[in-house]
């Protein structure tokens, strides 16, 4: 019988259909080009292959290609009742709640999967990452629970590069950076076509203040990467935020129109919004120029691919597209949405959403000392927006910067002087001098 890189049955009489899935896969958990173009051949060479179309549904997921997606995973699982295993019918089921949106489903069937069958990469991979399971569950400490779930799987992986880039993000993530590090460098020396590694590297330098060595590992490494790969914009933008620490504007403004432009970037729309967004955002908030249509584009890129979204980390990200454009309707809209789902108890993320928002529009408004205090009681609660550290960081800088311009610099001083005793940073600095003045 066939089997999947880590040793699983494949219900596939094709030698070459299963070639194709197992190349598939790998290119699909590093991240990398043709995962979609290796998917399709597999189910052109056995129509019948389930776990082909659960797959290429996934990608179709990705890229919220919602109607596709659907008919695809209900095509897969069709096929996974007909002539399935148990485990390949557990594999489908649990991907149709995790298309379907319903996250604490998929959650909890995804957990019981791999409890069974460990080696379930395809599942397994469904739990981890900034924009996982965990960390769009509303869960203050879907940090550590990522760390604890690798852990707990580490000897059923043991070497594998994939397992470790996904187990070296998520101990830097949840703290402990020294080992994160060494873990993803492991990743990335057994496979160097791994942009997940890249990103999880990536993550670590920015935790250490390392933003020097970030640059270098990008231009280093970018040229191998087509544009098309889904993290090409992303780490692209790591490299936006290296410069924005040194105060160079100019370099952090180039990589936004040359790489994130939503008219360019060919990434997951939730990457292409949250890059292009909170880049900006950045640029904004310190005053610096910026194209007069940037704006603009981003929130025509947005106003049709994010219609329904429930997602904190999304609310977060059109709020500023609104703030920006100071686009009253959607300002209101949005809040009102948010408030009234509070009130129904069905915000995960908790009161931390509401509040973020409504400090959004107060800092684009240049009130200053409102942004403070709507941020003021809730910002212990940023993980519960999901997204990495480096993602949900804009929030904080925008407490920072509004405090300062409201003149409570105690305060400002103290989440600097945090900020800088967990890693160097040159703005932090820059920030710490204006707020002792």
């Amino acid at each position: 019988m066939e089997e999947d890189r880590y040793g699983l049955p494949l219900s596939t009489a094709s030698t070459d259909a299963a070639a194709a899935y197992r190349e598939g896969m790998d290119l699909l958990l590093a991240f990398w080009p043709g995962a979609t173009d290796a998917f399709e051949r597999a189910i052109m060479l056995d129509p019948d292959f389930a776990l082909a179309h659960a797959a290429r549904a996934r990608i179709h997921a990705i890229y919220q290609q919602r109607e596709a997606a659907l008919q695809t995973i209900k095509r897969a699982r069709d096929l996974a009742a007909r002539r399935g295993s148990e485990r390949e019918q557990s594999h489908v089921a649990t991907l149709v709640l995790a298309i379907e949106g319903r996250g604490p489903d998929a959650l909890t069937a995804t957990l019981a999967h791999l409890a069974r069958w460990p080696r379930d990469a395809m599942i397994m991979a469904l739990p981890l990452g900034a924009f996982g399971l965990l960390a769009f569950s509303g869960r203050a400490d879907h940090d550590a629970a990522r760390r604890d779930l690798c852990n707990s799987f580490a000897a059923a992986y043991g070497e594998d590069w994939w397992f470790l880039s996904n187990r070296g993000w998520a101990l830097t993530e949840a703290g402990g950076l020294a080992q994160g590090r060494a873990v993803t460098e492991r990743s990335f020396a057994l496979r160097r076509h791994n942009a997940y590694a890249v990103h999880a590297l990536l993550h670590a330098m920015f935790e250490a203040g390392a933003h020097a060595e970030a640059d270098a590992l990008v231009e280093g490494w970018i040229g191998d990467y087509d544009r098309t790969g889904m993290l090409h914009g992303h780490i692209r933008w790591h490299q936006a935020l290296g410069a924005l620490d040194r105060g160079d504007a100019a370099t952090a403004l180039a990589v936004y129109t040359d790489v994130l432009v939503p008219t360019m970037d060919t990434a997951p729309p939730l990457n292409t919004l949250s890059d292009c967004a909170s880049l900006l955002w950045r640029l904004r908030a310190e005053n610096h120029t910026m194209p007069d249509q940037a704006w603009t584009e981003v929130a025509a890129y947005a106003r049709p691919r994010f219609t329904g979204s429930t997602l904190a980390f999304v609310e977060m990200h059109l709020m500023m597209i609104a703030a920006a454009t100071n686009d009253t309707a959607a300002l209101k809209g949005r809040l009102a949405a948010i408030e009234r789902r509070q009130a129904e108890g069905n915000l995960p993320a908790g009161r931390i959403v509401p509040h973020m928002l409504r400090a959004l529009r107060a800092f684009a408004e240049e009130n200053w000392r409102a942004c403070a205090r709507e941020l003021t009681p809730v910002i212990g609660d940023l993980p519960r927006i999901g997204g990495s550290h480096a993602q949900r960081e804009v929030i904080e800088d925008t407490y920072i910067l509004a405090l300062i311009r409201s003149g409570n610099l105690v305060r400002a001083r103290e989440i600097i002087d945090a900020r800088l005793h967990r890693r160097p940073s040159a703005r932090d600095t820059r920030w710490r001098a204006t707020a002792a003045e």
